[in-house]
């Protein structure tokens, strides 16, 4: 195998040679390069595996480099040396397509953490590896959630996903790590909204054996049984402000602090977020802290409802029911109960259909499901006739209150604009509401 080499760009001849030996130690070839002119020059006439690139250089600044390397070779990982505690500078580097950032003073295991992470990119190479057997689906918006999933598998920044309950997000943040580097480490998933909030920060930072009553044995925390691998914060919407400001330095320092313990240990642990709520909304009411929200927020990866994807229901009923039916048993949904399928809101998105394809197992005769066999909730049904409508009185199984009349809002307003050929202050009127209210609607609902 080929001695990897990188290259070092930094106009301190002092911290060039600190990285110069940090990677002559990994049994890493190095070339460095003052400005970005001369790291040009080195770029046309050799093939890196990886750069390091200062920040602050004499002829520009290091996102100039990270947005040429992007264009001339995008499979090169570009990590960018920030000033310590400046993240919105390592943050527009992460948005500009770098792979990482380090601060200075660097941390020399944060480095070597960094290095051997963009080191096994070589093995990850940028593709849409079809994963068909868990993000099933051939309309267009699947096929560029795959070609993203497997672009973001190549960096190091966070990702926030959002979407509506049920859409799939723990199983695109499964799919993100797993396509990485980091997929030999642990995936760890954790429900914020199922944590007390007294626990909170000995479940996020672990502590040691007596720090509190009942801290029998020193435990460990979240971080650092992901160390290595990726942290996935479900429901992130769920924090306590007190926590998001704990977790904020977490992450940006790349270091926790047990309950108990004097000092930090540096993690190296790779941040996915997600939650079905309106998190810059929450940020506006000042329940979420900006800062972390931008923190958390560097890329955002928004999951399709069912409702946009109709044309992959006939596919994912398939797989559904081969998993639920007992044996080799050619369990199947006739035409019109597909057709019945294609034409329902599904508020629950993913999860209803599967929720709803175990009831029809349930009640089926034979080997074809019929339409009474999904025993659909009544769906918003406006009579035009008489202006009225008939709504059903509890969601369905599986599905929470608040998406359910979020979904009978969303159909209300998507019908009258429809009515009015989108004209919202018509629509408004026809709904009995007033134009602001409207517009908060619409944005609220994700229908701007």
């Amino acid at each position: 195998m080929s001695t990897p080499l990188a290259l070092i760009v930094d106009d301190e001849p002092d911290i060039r040679e600190l990285l110069e030996l940090t990677l002559g130690r990994m049994n890493i070839d190095t070339r460095a390069a003052a400005d970005i002119s001369a790291a040009r020059a080195l770029l046309e006439n050799e093939t890196f595996d990886l750069c390091l690139t200062d920040m602050r250089l004499p002829d520009g600044d290091g996102l100039q480099l990270v947005e040429f390397i992007q264009q001339q070779q995008p499979d090169l990982p570009v990590a960018v040396i920030t000033a310590h505690g400046n993240m919105e500078t390592a943050i527009q580097a992460l948005k500009a397509g770098a792979f990482d950032f380090v601060s200075k003073p660097v941390d020399l295991t944060v480095l070597r953490n960094l290095v051997n992470s963009a080191l096994k990119l070589a093995s990850f190479p940028e593709r849409d590896r079809r994963s068909r057997d868990t993000l099933l689906g051939d309309s267009a918006v699947m096929q560029t959630i795959r070609h993203t999933i497997a672009k973001l598998a190549r960096s190091q920044a966070p990702v926030y996903i959002s979407g509506e309950s049920g859409t799939g997000k723990e199983l695109v943040a499964r799919l993100i790590h797993a396509k990485g580097p980091r997929s030999e480490h642990r995936f760890v998933p954790v429900n914020c909204g199922a944590i007390p909030s007294e626990l909170m920060e000995s479940e996020f930072f672990g502590h040691r054996k007596g720090s509190f009553t009942g801290a029998t044995s020193d435990k460990e925390g979240l971080f650092q049984a992901a160390n290595g691998g990726t942290l996935f914060l479900d429901e992130v919407a769920e924090l306590p402000l007190s926590m998001q400001v704990k977790l904020l330095r977490a992450i940006q320092e790349k270091a926790v602090r047990p309950v108990g313990e004097q000092k930090e240990s540096p993690v190296d642990v790779r941040i996915l977020s997600a939650t079905h709520k309106n998190l810059a909304g929450l940020v506006e009411e000042g329940a979420f802290r900006q800062d972390l929200f931008y923190r958390i927020n560097v890329i955002e990866l928004k999951v399709p409802s069912l409702r946009q994807r109709r044309e992959d229901i006939p596919q994912l009923a398939e797989h559904i029911l081969a998993g639920l039916s007992p044996g080799d048993a050619d369990i199947h949904l006739n035409p019109e109960t597909l057709h019945t399928l294609q034409r329902y809101a599904f508020p629950g998105n993913v999860r209803e259909l599967e929720n709803i394809l175990e009831r029809a197992l349930t009640l089926c005769d034979g080997q074809e499901i019929q339409p009474a066999d999904l025993a659909l909730p009544q769906a918003t049904d406006v009579n035009e006739t008489t202006g009225g409508s008939e709504l059903a009185a509890t969601p369905p199984e599986g599905v929470a209150l608040e998406d359910y009349l979020e979904n009978i809002e969303r159909q209300a307003i998507l019908k009258a604009l429809e009515q009015t050929g989108n004209n919202k202050t018509a629509a408004a009127k026809q709904l009995g509401i007033t134009f602001r209210a409207m517009r908060y609607r619409l944005k609220k609902l994700g229908l701007e």
